[in-house]
């Protein structure tokens, strides 16, 4: 259930609460409540950084910017990046404005573009919507997916990060069958802030074959994938991803 109380918080978040969220449009009508993946996060990762190291607050700063992304409809209500110079790109392509990464679909659609042919892609950012690509999977990660940093090669104002996403594959993805393994994304980024800690440009780059190939491996179901059509209102998919 999504918190609603004013001393609400996150520990792990910031920009969720508050009074300086008071007008904040949120994608999914609330702000998202990351106690699931929270408690998936601290049971499976693999480093605990002292509070108030340089790991710890890129840690947070990227899972701020994660939330803000995903769940945050305004650009004027974005605090972790700064809306008139933020670029993103993914693998060494072409570095994207907010306005191109929403006519994209935003959210897991602009974390997995790819070159390859669309026989092959598994999912296909090009068909999807943001609306559409959040169902596909939160569906098939109900505990979400955890992000840990693993090592921070250089600090502000260019930081230079390695991470790890996991989940278990609790539901179905796009007509197979769920595994219940567990399914990991490593990867690098390059984060670049200004003065005040905002974020004007990120740089990713991993195999986004890793986590497909994962979704892909369990048999396909004889009733194809229906999940699309699951509500926008299920607090579920309202309060993770």
């Amino acid at each position: 259930m999504a918190a609603t109380s004013a001393d609400a918080e996150d520990s792990y978040r910031t920009y969720i609460y508050g009074e300086g969220e008071k007008t904040t449009k949120w994608r999914f009508g609330a702000p998202p409540n990351y106690d699931v993946v929270n408690k998936l996060f601290e049971e499976g990762r693999t480093k605990i950084w002292p509070p108030g190291s340089l790991e710890e607050k890129v840690q947070n700063l990227v899972k701020t910017w994660e939330m803000e992304m995903f769940h945050k409809v305004c650009f004027d209500d974005y605090k972790s990046v700064d809306p008139e110079k933020y670029t993103f790109s993914l693998n060494g392509r072409k570095a994207l404005r907010l306005d191109e990464k929403r006519r994209i679909g935003g959210g897991y659609n602009m974390l997995l573009q790819t070159s390859l042919p669309e026989e092959l892609r598994g999912y296909n950012p090009n068909v999807e919507t943001t609306e559409s690509s959040h169902v596909a999977f939160t569906t098939a990660f109900p505990r979400g997916f955890a992000l840990e940093i693993l090592n921070v090669y250089s600090g502000p104002p260019v930081i230079v990060y390695k991470f790890r996403h996991w989940g278990f594959m609790d539901g179905p993805f796009k007509g197979h069958a769920p595994t219940k393994e567990m399914i990991e994304l490593y990867g690098m980024a390059i984060f670049e802030v200004d003065e005040a800690m905002k974020v004007v440009k990120v740089e990713m780059f991993y195999d986004r074959g890793e986590l497909i190939a994962g979704l892909m491996k369990g048999l396909p179901s004889s009733s194809g994938n229906s999940v699309g059509e699951a509500p926008l209102s299920c607090p579920l998919l309202r309060n993770t991803g």
